[in-house]
């Protein structure tokens, strides 16, 4: 597979069709557990890997699967794989388990995953699709770890638990609380929306 298909795919998941900046997709996660770096970044690289080999093994078999039940093969990769990454963090990780909750079995109807599969991995070979997936879970990662940036930093002092502001700083409450991830996400999407806007424009 040439570098430059793979550079493009990496570009358009993360960037030009981000699948929540762009596509307005998984959003409530991306809400719920970027009150801190850890648990968005674990949460991102679940996703990340559950849309990747999902994507993989649905393009594998893509051909041998009878159309109308698409849909419920599709559900039934997601959810085992989703099991798969919801058994390992209970085993190594307790305690990041029990910080995500029940967001970790919400992965299973996280909107990006069925999304590249039905827009890419459906009508790709396997490993496109396994890049395509990948993209898309960085992408999604991206935005979770820069929302959690500010909301850790002015909302602890900290970040990744470590403490970077020092006894000075008064802690912005309203930061760990829900209603600043929605402003947040929002400013990020406005301002992807002006730079794109200002690139058609020139």
């Amino acid at each position: 597979m040439a570098k430059e298909r793979v550079s493009k795919i990496f570009k358009q998941g993360i960037l030009n069709e981000n699948p929540v900046l762009v596509q307005i997709l998984g959003i409530c996660s991306a809400l719920a557990v970027t009150n801190l770096m850890m648990n968005s970044l674990i949460m991102g690289l679940a996703l990340t890997f559950v849309t990747g080999i999902s994507s993989f093994t649905i393009s594998v078999i893509r051909q041998f699967t009878p159309k109308h039940v698409r849909m419920i093969i599709q559900v039934l990769i997601i959810a085992a794989y989703v099991i798969i990454v919801d058994i390992f963090l209970k085993a190594y990780m307790p305690e990041m388990s029990k910080a995500l909750g029940p967001y970790v079995g919400l992965i299973i109807t996280n909107c990006i995953i069925m999304g590249r599969a039905e827009a890419y991995a459906q009508v790709n070979p396997p490993i496109p699709s396994l890049w395509d997936g990948i993209a898309a879970g960085l992408g999604y990662t991206f935005v979770l770890l820069a929302i959690a940036f500010v909301r850790e930093l002015m909302g602890f002092g900290t970040i990744f638990g470590m403490p970077v502001l020092g006894e000075w700083w008064t802690p912005w409450t309203i930061m760990v609380m829900p209603p600043a991830a929605f402003f947040l996400l929002a400013i990020l999407i406005w301002v992807l929306n002006s730079k794109r806007e200002g690139e058609v424009t020139k």
